[in-house]
């Protein structure tokens, strides 16, 4: 079933020999391996090479007269392949016993699978088994944002030839180059959440020191570029904050109006020491960091919002401006509901009214994402006053929807640089999101048996129940001045409400292990 493929490269002999004996520990027995040794200048890896050639049947033995580097090696084993799907293992690195055992497994419940991916952790010089990463579900975003699949990869034999397999000049981040064209094309990509690879830190390695080699982030940004080139997204690919992430400046521009809808009651309050009216400063931020897009701004308003209120917003917004009066008892769900059955925009996005938009380019950023195959809804990093975060993603397990690394300072990182990408979540926030106006009305809009709390979460998940992903962008920021405008209250009937409508398993699918409030 398996061709385990390896390019081998003067590494250690004791390391090279850890290696051999984990994949002849395999529990699974129907693979064959392909070892591939590059000119290695130490004559003792290739005498290691054939030593496990002569001793094992599975195991061939490949040798190039001249170094090709690891693009040429990784081909020339691919040829000589005659499984049905590839593993990729570095010749330093250590798969566990049951690795092609539980890649077998998800296969058989997944025939259609053309590529899949397992968790991974590190292995220190002592033997240490270390930094656990437990990956998402299938996410393209953050594969757009980062190789965040790597290993173990198995591949399907003849997509990947049907590729090309793997390509030069992207020496470094080969492997991202090819997963990305593999997965264009793919008919399931699984993910396989167990720990079956473990990836050796030895000195100049980019396991140890993301800076080890600083050629692979500039042949990963290419490869990105190449893809969404490939795929039709107009967006330049730029090198992200740190090495191995990379960021999309997405160039799509509304062809279309742009509704954005507010609920609001006109309060006012102190922020930064200063007294503002909260919708008031909302739609100042709104119009000043919108970007290249046609807005519409509609205004949900209840029965006490001030007149002179509505006299700045007529000021401010002009033409505009749409003014919905409401009142009725709070429903946050149906004002929203109301304001866009008034609006006329192709694209609608609900903003809360306690919120200012510091991202110039702002609701251009939020609605390029929705002309593109797949995506439902896309949300932002919303921020308290000091600077921590309120929103970046919303995770759903066991019934319990929480926010992923709130009150983390704004310049953490995340696991796995999960804070400086774009990347699928679960649900988004309805203090701030956008989406096809289509997509609104095929799922019913938000659910008015949840007035206050949670049917941003519902709609959230009828979204995703439709197939369609949902993107927090890490990029997009604004301030979210929560509980300011209305004291958070979430009683138990409306947990009960959610969880009544939404199964959900024990890990979240894109952030099994965080932290949520």
């Amino acid at each position: 079933m398996f061709s385990v493929i390896t390019p081998v490269y003067d590494p250690p002999v004791d390391v090279l020999a850890d290696t051999i004996a984990s994949v002849q520990a395999q529990t699974f027995t129907d693979w064959e391996w392909i070892l591939v040794d590059d000119a290695s200048p130490d004559p003792a890896v290739l005498r290691v090479l054939r030593d496990a050639a002569a001793s094992d049947a599975r195991i061939r033995v490949v040798e190039r007269n001249v170094n090709g580097h690891i693009v040429a090696a990784s081909n020339d084993g691919i040829a000589e392949a005659q499984g049905e799907f590839l593993a990729l293992l570095d010749h330093d690195d250590l798969l566990t016993e049951d690795a092609l055992a539980a890649m077998a497994s998800a296969i058989e419940k997944h025939p259609d699978a053309d590529y899949l991916y397992s968790d991974e952790d590190k292995v220190a010089a002592d033997g240490t088994f270390y930094d656990e990463f437990d990956k998402p579900d299938w996410s393209p975003e953050r594969l757009r944002g980062q190789m965040y699949t790597s290993h173990l990869s198995v591949l399907r034999t003849s997509l990947v030839r049907e590729v090309g397999g793997f390509r030069e000049g992207f020496e470094g981040s080969q492997d991202h180059d090819l997963v990305l064209r593999v997965t264009e094309r793919a008919r399931r990509v699984v993910h396989v959440p167990e720990v079956l690879y473990h990836w050796r830190v030895v000195e100049g390695s980019t396991a140890g020191d993301e800076n080890a080699k600083p050629y692979t982030w500039e042949a990963g940004r290419r490869a990105v570029q190449s893809h969404v080139d490939r795929v039709g997204i107009p967006a330049d690919v730029e090198l992200g904050p740190v090495p191995g992430t990379y960021r999309l400046d997405r160039r799509a521009v509304p062809g279309g109006m742009v509704s954005v809808v507010i609920p609001t009651r006109g309060s006012d309050g102190i922020i930064w020491g200063e007294r503002r009216t909260f919708v008031v400063e909302a739609v100042r931020s709104l119009i000043e960091q919108a970007g290249p897009v046609d807005l519409e701004i509609v205004v949900v308003h209840d029965a006490p919002t001030p007149p002179q209120v509505l006299d700045q917003l007529r000021e401010l917004a002009g033409e505009r401006l749409v003014l919905v009066p409401y009142d009725k008892p709070f429903n946050y769900s149906e004002k929203c509901n109301i304001g866009v059955l008034a609006s006329h925009g192709g694209i609608v996005m609900l903003l809360n009214d306690d919120i200012e938009i510091v991202t110039p380019g702002f609701v251009q950023m939020l609605v390029a994402p929705l002309y593109e195959p797949g995506v439902g809804m896309t949300g932002a990093r919303l921020l308290f006053t000091d600077n921590t975060l309120q929103h970046a993603g919303v995770v759903y397990r066991r019934g319990d929807p929480g926010h992923v690394y709130y009150g983390e300072p704004d310049e953490s990182y995340g696991t796995a640089s999960a804070l400086l990408l774009n990347r699928e979540v679960t649900a988004l926030t309805g203090a701030c999101l956008a989406m096809q106006r289509r997509t609104f009305d095929e799922v019913g809009g938000l659910c008015e048996a949840l007035p206050a709390n949670f049917n941003d979460v519902d709609l959230s998940l009828k979204v995703a129940s439709r197939g369609l992903r949902l993107l927090w962008l890490a990029g997009a920021r604004a301030y979210h001045f929560e509980s300011k405008t209305r004291e958070a209250v979430v009683h138990a009937w409306e947990h009960l409400h959610l969880k009544g409508r939404w199964a959900s398993e024990d890990v979240d699918r894109y952030m099994p292990n965080e932290r949520a409030v």
